[in-house]
């Protein structure tokens, strides 16, 4: 429901802090400047100045849904609070149209005195409405909080579970034209999360232009529209969600001289417009020729991402039938085989292997560990080979998928090598199906009974 109207204009937006190393430096920046000045002497400072945002331009459409993403300290949370205005800029405009929601720290505009009820009212007001309108959504609030009796009881008397509940409960059900939501959704527990998610959801098929900040790939990926990328209080990347998230990853995972480089490449990314965020398939991935109904050369994944290494090298990767042949084309309920091969160059402890399948929007949908999760293989040796075998059971419904696999330590670097999208493949048409989404679940025809006998003549 997305338009060409633009509901927030973000430009040249900038932040800067200044850091006194102790208290009295402080009271010395507010008095020695001006005596310096007075003296006509050089101008001293003493403070140093923390950049927590510099140059960040974007523009969000109405009903758009916008995910911004970044490492703890990149600037994410100073850049929601300038958009609220409840951070004054110090260079930089921010332009915003309709009314905004904002769910930013946890139980921020609350009074920790008020009872629930007092602070919906309050935080109501401050969004513009009047007590009748108020009045009208409440009962619609509580319900949505479930918090109960505590409603009625001192904020300060709440569970951070419970402040968050509220908090939300307030900011999604006023309708606002703009929602602001900063990681507070990562408190409530699953349950109350699914409910938020649906509410957001909600609010986007009615044209709500939503801001969320999180760390969950997964969530941006499946919510969003377009992604930001912080790092260092600077943009550099506003693209699709998947290939943001991606970035993102192999960021964070990056060691010092491979990030440096990473960082230049993305800037000139998104400062040039290029419709894609890819690099080149891993050369050492076994070059296949066949052309059999099972094996479709065509079916080669343009995003493909190879992660630095960092302690193993991954070397192939194919999928298997029962009778060992190559295949990219598989059937519906039919076994088989995902082979990783590779090798180790460093000693390593605690490590562990996976892979996971993700569908043609980025969601993941299934994946396998080994060992089991919280089991490792306690140590590895510069030299050691490895070739894993991972059993599937083919239960995905026909479509397009992408597969990706790692080897991983407990101990940093976290990731020793990872290939995201390693290979693509498609699981065939097939009449009948009685199921829809990603996975056939159904073990039995669905049966149908009549109850009302009596009324069948």
């Amino acid at each position: 429901m997305s338009s060409n109207q633009t509901v927030i204009k973000v430009e040249n937006l900038s932040k800067c802090y200044h850091i006194y190393n102790q208290p009295q430096d402080r009271l010395k920046q507010s008095i020695y400047p001006r005596i310096q000045r007075l003296a006509g002497r050089p101008l001293r400072t003493y403070f140093h100045e923390f950049w927590a945002l510099r140059d960040v331009s974007f523009e969000v459409k109405k009903g758009e849904t916008i995910g911004i993403i970044g490492r703890n300290g990149s600037g994410k949370s100073t850049l929601l609070q300038l958009i609220c205005g409840t951070l004054t800029p110090t260079s930089g405009t921010v332009q915003t149209m309709g009314r905004i929601a904002a769910l930013l720290e946890l139980g921020s505009g609350f009074n920790p005195e008020f009872t629930g009820r007092e602070n919906v009212y309050l935080n109501g007001a401050l969004l513009g409405l009047s007590q009748e309108e108020i009045d009208h959504r409440f009962a619609d609030i509580a319900a949505f909080a479930d918090i109960g009796d505590f409603i009625e009881q001192p904020v300060k008397m709440y569970s951070s579970g419970m402040v968050v509940r509220l908090a939300f409960a307030v900011q999604a059900m006023v309708d606002p034209d703009i929602l602001i939501v900063d990681e507070a959704l990562a408190v409530g527990d699953e349950k109350f999360q699914r409910k938020c998610f649906a509410r957001i959801e909600e609010l986007k098929s009615k044209g709500t232009s939503i801001l969320l900040v999180s760390h969950s790939g997964p969530q941006i990926v499946e919510l969003c529209n377009r992604a930001l990328l912080l790092e260092q209080g600077e943009r550099f990347l506003f693209y699709q969600p998947l290939q943001v998230v991606r970035a993102y990853q192999k960021l964070i995972y990056a060691p010092a001289d491979e990030y440096k480089r990473l960082l230049q490449e993305y800037k000139a990314i998104d400062q040039s417009n290029v419709d894609g965020l890819t690099l080149k398939q891993t050369e050492s991935a076994t070059s296949i020729e066949n052309t059999s109904a099972s094996f479709d050369p065509g079916l080669f994944p343009a995003t493909t991402e190879v992660y630095p290494i960092q302690g193993a090298e991954i070397l192939s990767f194919q999928i298997f039938d029962s009778d060992r042949q190559l295949v990219n084309v598989l059937k519906l309920g039919q076994d088989y085989q995902f082979e990783v091969s590779g090798r180790f160059i460093e000693d390593r402890d605690n490590v562990y292997f996976g892979f996971h399948i993700r569908a043609l929007s980025g969601v993941i949908v299934t994946g396998q560990q080994y060992p089991e999760p919280k089991n490792f293989i306690d140590q590895v040796h510069a030299g050691d080979k490895f070739r894993i075998t991972y059993g599937l059971k083919m239960l995905l419904l026909p479509g397009v998928y992408f597969i990706g696999t790692g080897v991983w330590s407990v101990y940093e670097p976290t990731c020793l090598h990872r290939v995201l999208d390693a290979l693509m493949f498609r699981v065939s048409p097939e009449q009948n199906l009685k199921s829809s989404g990603y996975v056939d679940l159904s073990s039995t025809d669905p049966a149908l009974e009549f109850l009302n006998a009596g009324l069948i003549s």
